[in-house]
């Protein structure tokens, strides 16, 4: 697709059919539960950045207003999110256009030519797949059930590490933003004498879930 009108419609309606399935699934969870998911409530920022893959970011943060040939459109779902979605390719950011993604995606070099240091979510849709509301669909409706058992995840490591519900709630933060290796950290700390943590902590790159779900198996195992 080669008309940046076109693409940008297609990336919008793309990046609304993943919202639309988060809320979706939202809507069928408790009211706390809802409310705890990290999609809903506030306004995102979502950013397409074309590098050789296309690279979907979703943040609290915020960007300044566009400026040249940046281009945003603004969205809201009721009882859902509501984002400014903006796009970025080398054209407007010359910096993307020298991210070697030969050998494999790099999210962390785009996410720091971009300068977001924190993220709800980032997608990579590779070079020739089609962005349809289909795809959309199913990777809105696979966040928003992670997004739950996260939640759920956190909610019982509370209930179980008695007296470290403040590292609990650094480590969950730390989760939801994309801080990796401030998450292996704090899990590391609540923990600190679990191998399997300790073997995760080592390289925080790999596996966040595994990290978390660790953590919850070694702190039920102490409080048994």
């Amino acid at each position: 697709m080669s008309d940046p009108l076109a693409m940008r419609q297609s990336m919008a309606e793309y990046v609304r059919s993943i919202h639309d399935a988060y809320t979706a699934q939202a809507r069928t969870q408790p009211p706390a539960v809802r409310g705890q998911m990290a999609l809903i409530g506030g306004e995102i920022t979502v950013i397409a950045a074309g590098a050789a893959n296309l690279h979907v970011v979703a943040t609290r943060e915020t960007l300044p207003p566009p400026v040249g040939q940046e281009v945003e459109v603004a969205e809201t779902i009721e009882g859902g999110p509501s984002w400014i979605l903006r796009f970025y390719d080398p054209v407007v950011l010359p910096s993307l256009g020298v991210i070697d993604e030969s050998e494999a995606p790099r999210p962390d070099l785009v996410r720091r030519v971009l300068g977001v240091s924190t993220h709800l979510y980032h997608l990579i849709v590779q070079p020739g797949a089609e962005l349809t509301a289909h795809h959309g669909g199913h990777a809105g409706a696979g966040l928003a059930n992670s997004h739950v058992a996260r939640s759920r995840d956190y909610e019982s490591m509370r209930s179980a590490a008695r007296g470290r519900e403040a590292l609990v709630d650094e480590m969950e933060g730390a989760d939801v933003a994309g801080l990796l290796h401030a998450q292996a950290l704090l899990a590391g700390a609540i923990v600190p004498g679990s191998e399997e943590v300790s073997r995760l902590v080592a390289d925080p790159s790999k596996d966040r879930e595994a990290t978390r779900r660790a953590v919850l198996a070694a702190v039920r195992a102490t409080d048994d």
